[in-house]
């Protein structure tokens, strides 16, 4: 039950709660001590009256009536509230009286009965002796403390109204307190609910407490993040996609381009040895020479498959590892361009990096051969593939799993207004997304590409497996 109930609604019963237990406290403390308040009040009424008796009875035998002079003093006494006095001849115990037994009192009693019975259940009465002419007899007092019981009794009536007063008017304060404080709150849940939906520029207002404030600021500063991260998501989706297409035509392209005029030459030949064989006495150089031309063809188109399937999907990534993957790759590079010589540094403390990892760097480095062997009209290319230092991540973290990746080489560099291709803009973005970082710097004396790639990912994303 508690756990249902909303933050308002836990603090105004709270609140509730303990007004009226501090209510309910200072009534018990006051009906508490109204007993001995009122058993007090008949001691003292009681000694008086005694006193006051036996100091005037002294002198009665003295009178010419002592009969009428004590009736007397007994009707001026019964004028007090707090007593009365009655004479009784040769008594020598009385009981006490209850309240019921007092049908003198003028005014009606508005003290509850059961708080009577609380706090005086009993009269208290005492016989103070006389004698007249010798002959004995008694006057009993009996106390009446229905004055002090009215006073306590208004009193707790008082406290009770005017504590329900204090208690309700600060509770009608504390629940506008309240309701000011966390209507923030309102607003963070419906702008919680925008950003859910999507609505990153949704924004709240600063209000309420300074904590609430700072969740608020807080608040707007992630839906601007959200929306950026959506943004830079959307924007490398369709970078994916122009990759995509831009790999497909390179590869029709370079399909048309190469196995075209292979399949020409065989295809020529082939008619030619058919021609050849079709003689009374073939010319066995003739055929010889044709078969040469077609191994060479053959060999050709299998080199040429070799790169298109690399670049497709590296071969033996996940069974060899990176190191041998790498190799294979320079050794594709190496026999079709023999006048490149390509130094190689890859560390044996690599650690585990991940498969994500591993086919990011694998891919930097592809497409950086592929540059320097197209455009750079380079001699020297050396790759370096090492642990990276430890740098300062998100949230202050130090980040030490990461992979540095450099290939260097001695070309004629970029010309000035040189824009980069589709090939490293797609390298760019996976290190990026990654969390790693991606330059390209030229000289005169070449040019240098350098990544840091987080490692750790082991899963491929869908943009990546295509």
């Amino acid at each position: 039950m508690w756990q249902k109930l909303s933050l308002r609604a836990r603090l105004i019963t709270l609140l509730a709660l303990v007004l009226i237990l501090g209510l309910t406290i200072n009534i018990t403390r006051l009906v508490l001590e109204a007993g001995p308040r009122v058993q007090a009040e008949d001691q003292s009424v009681i000694r008086l009256a005694r006193e006051f008796i036996e100091t005037l009875v002294v002198s009665l035998n003295e009178t010419a009536d002592p009969d009428a002079r004590l009736n007397q003093i007994i009707q001026d006494l019964n004028r007090l509230r707090h007593v009365s006095i009655t004479r009784q001849e040769d008594t020598p115990e009385v009981k006490p009286a209850t309240t019921a037994d007092r049908d003198d009192d003028p005014e009606p009693s508005s003290v509850p009965v059961w708080f009577v019975a609380l706090v005086h259940p009993e009269k208290t009465a005492v016989n103070v002796p006389i004698s007249i002419h010798g002959k004995p007899g008694s006057l009993v007092i009996t106390s009446h403390p229905d004055d002090e019981m009215n006073e306590i009794w208004d009193g707790i009536v008082t406290q009770l109204q005017v504590g329900s007063a204090i208690a309700a008017a600060l509770f009608l304060l504390t629940m506008l307190v309240v309701n000011r404080a966390l209507a923030p709150l309102q607003s963070l849940s419906h702008a919680m609910t925008h950003i859910e939906a999507g609505a990153y520029d949704t924004r709240v207002e600063p209000a309420g407490s300074p904590e609430l404030a700072a969740i608020c600021t807080r608040l707007n500063h992630l839906a601007a993040t959200l929306g950026d991260a959506m943004e830079e998501k959307r924007r490398l989706a369709e970078t994916a996609v122009s990759l995509q297409d831009a790999e497909r035509k390179e590869i029709a392209r370079e399909l048309h381009d190469e196995f075209g005029p292979y399949l020409f030459a065989l295809r020529a030949h082939a008619s030619s040895l058919m021609r050849t064989a079709d003689l009374l006495e073939p010319h066995t150089d003739a055929l010889r020479r044709h078969g040469d031309a077609i191994l060479e063809q053959i060999n050709a188109l299998q080199q040429f498959n070799r790169r298109v399937l690399e670049r497709l999907r590296p071969v033996g990534l996940a069974e060899l590892g990176l190191s041998e993957a790498i190799g294979a790759l320079l050794r594709l590079w190496g026999e079709s361009h023999p006048g490149v010589a390509i130094e190689t540094t890859i560390s044996k403390s690599l650690g585990e990096t991940g498969e994500t990892a591993q086919l990011t760097i694998y891919r930097v480095i592809q497409e950086a051969l592929t540059n320097v062997f197209r455009h750079a009209g380079a001699t020297h290319v050396e790759i370096t593939v090492t642990p990276a230092p430890a740098r300062q991540a998100a949230g202050g973290a130090v980040d030490t799993n990461a992979i540095a990746v450099s290939v260097r080489d001695n070309g004629a560099g970029l010309p000035i207004d040189h824009k980069q291709g589709l090939g490293m803009i797609g390298m760019r973005e996976r290190v990026l997304a990654l969390g790693g970082t991606m330059t390209v710097a030229s000289t005169d004396q070449g040019v240098t590409v350098e990544a840091l790639v987080p490692c750790g990912i082991r899963q491929l994303d869908a943009a990546e497996q295509v």
